[in-house]
């Protein structure tokens, strides 16, 4: 791209510096598993090489590529690599980074049905697949009770179950007149640390998670569980939120869904799976042993008992 006088790219300078990129990127691709995975970078070393403050005027493309190259790259964990087995899978496709050009390009809003039908219904319909896909309930389907909807992250997912099984516990109440102090969530030590930061995020308190002794496998102890919810209502606490897991973080334990769904189902607590893990694998008839239990899943009686 030349320097213009224009604060705006053109179309032509759009499909000539997008050659660019796509070419850096695939380039990226095929040179991946050559770089270090864990970046060598210290502290304070990327910011160091930025500017002190934001530049008055943009720099040509090349140049910015040039940065990338020199700055970015350097301080990048390559998650991409094949030589990456930290944390959990998280590779990128060339169909899922074209899909996201595409979709930067429309700059759809898809808020609301009117700001874009098509985002809606597409969104809609491809949670639907996965209902059939991984063999899950009907129930989880829009034509029934349920209904999917993408978040951004498993932490934004498991928030907004929280919040639900929050309000859905309260009779609805928390959101208008406030005080959760005395709902009561419960996990393993195992858990994704997202739980926790929701607890805080809900204002429902990290103290009032409570930790569920696990067993030799680093799955949740169904009778373990039983005793702290009678425990926490015998304190004139309200249990309000179960999380299982199918695949921990840490250990890819699977919790007993089985088990943990019927105590959930009779004391009448919200029960949230987190599938992040490990859950894309009942893809594989094989491996949908692991969702049994997950009709529980759903949203409990209005009254507790």
């Amino acid at each position: 791209m030349t320097a213009s006088t224009s604060y705006h790219m053109t179309p032509d300078e759009f499909r000539t510096v997008g050659y660019a990129v796509i070419d850096w990127i695939a380039e990226y691709q095929a040179r991946v598993a050559t770089l270090p995975v864990l970046s060598q970078v210290q502290p304070g070393e990327i910011r160091a090489m930025l500017p002190d403050a934001a530049p008055s005027q943009g720099e040509l493309f090349s140049d910015i590529l040039a940065d990338i190259d020199r700055i970015i790259l350097p301080g990048v964990t390559h998650w991409q690599s094949p030589n990456f087995f930290a944390y959990f899978p998280a590779n990128t496709s060339g169909p899922a980074i074209l899909g996201e050009l595409l979709s930067a390009g429309l700059g759809v809003q898809g808020m609301l049905w009117i700001t874009s039908p098509a985002c809606t219904e597409l969104e809609t319909h491809v949670m639907d697949w996965l209902v059939d896909m991984l063999a899950l309930p009907q129930k989880f389907k829009s034509s029934a009770a349920g209904g999917g909807v993408i978040q951004d992250s498993a932490s934004s997912a498991a928030l907004c179950a929280l919040l639900a099984a929050r309000e859905r516990a309260s009779q609805f109440a928390i959101n208008r007149t406030g005080g959760a102090g005395q709902l009561t969530a419960y996990a393993t030590a195992q858990t994704h640390s997202s739980i926790e930061k929701a607890m805080m995020v809900a204002g429902m308190g990290r103290e009032r998670l409570r930790l569920i002794d696990v067993d030799a496998a680093y799955a949740m102890r169904p009778d373990a569980l039983t005793a702290q919810i009678a425990q926490d209502r015998a304190a004139g606490f309200t249990p309000a939120f179960v999380c299982a897991s199918i695949g921990t973080t840490s250990s890819n334990a699977i919790d007993p869904l089985p088990a943990i769904g019927e105590i959930c189902r009779r004391e009448h607590v919200w029960l949230h799976v987190d599938a992040a893990m490990a859950g894309t694998a009942a893809l594989c008839p094989e491996f949908r042993w692991m969702h049994a239990g997950l009709d529980c899943a759903t949203r409990p009686p209005n009254r507790a008992p």
